[in-house]
């Protein structure tokens, strides 16, 4: 499978994923810069593959093309069905779209898109984080004396503790108003796929903002 993805960015959730599979070998990484959206693999235009130009972008062994986070990490885990992260089925499948749908648009598109945005105004990003503060005290209650948002880890916890890492450059949400967040964040990223994630796409990442600079 093909995996198009920016660095750091939330697509980097796909990669811890696969690493927890121990797939990482059997799958190609395409990084997109998320400007131009050229791939850099090849040069070619990313939007030829997704006309939105949006990571996480997968290409199955089939040729399929599979968008949006919950897909593609619900996918993954299908792939692999006799790895720790498989999915299940009945309500363990349901518990698990539950906390891919309450990270992708109470925290990441509700949150941390707006606070990220470098035009919204003072305003939108007031708003928004008015709102996202109650989903905190949510997370941080159900987070309190558990090691994982499920029983075990799930791909739902390479999700989330991706869009956690995007705290370390927003003063606007200081973690150590929710122990339990802090301590669940602190713990996954001593995780060796997310050591192993974190480390290669920090690089990537540190290239790419020295290429738009010289760019600008």
């Amino acid at each position: 499978m093909d995996l198009y993805f920016s660095p750091m960015a939330c697509s980097m959730a796909t990669r811890i994923a696969l690493y927890e599979a121990e797939a990482g070998a059997d799958a190609r990484f395409f990084e997109v810069d998320p400007l131009n959206k050229q791939v850099r693999n090849d040069g070619s235009d990313f939007r030829d593959v997704n006309p939105l130009g949006l990571v996480p972008t997968l290409r199955t062994d089939d040729g399929v093309i599979l968008t949006e986070n919950a897909a593609i990490l619900q996918h993954v885990a299908d792939w692999f069905p006799h790895s720790p992260i498989a999915a299940g089925s009945g309500i363990d499948r349901s518990r698990l779209q539950q906390w891919l749908c309450f990270i992708g648009t109470e925290l990441h598109k509700g949150l941390f898109v707006p606070l990220l945005a470098k035009k919204a105004p003072p305003e939108m990003k007031a708003y928004a984080l008015q709102g996202g503060l109650s989903r905190l005290t949510y997370l941080e209650n159900h987070l309190a004396g558990r090691n994982f948002l499920l029983d075990k880890f799930s791909v739902a916890d390479a999700y989330l503790v991706t869009v956690l890492n995007w705290t370390m450059v927003l003063p606007e949400i200081d973690l150590n108003n929710w122990p339990a967040i802090k301590a669940y964040h602190k713990r996954l990223r001593e995780r060796p796929s997310i050591v192993r994630a974190v480390t290669e796409e920090f690089k990537l990442f540190k290239a790419e903002q020295e290429r738009h600079k010289a760019a600008a």
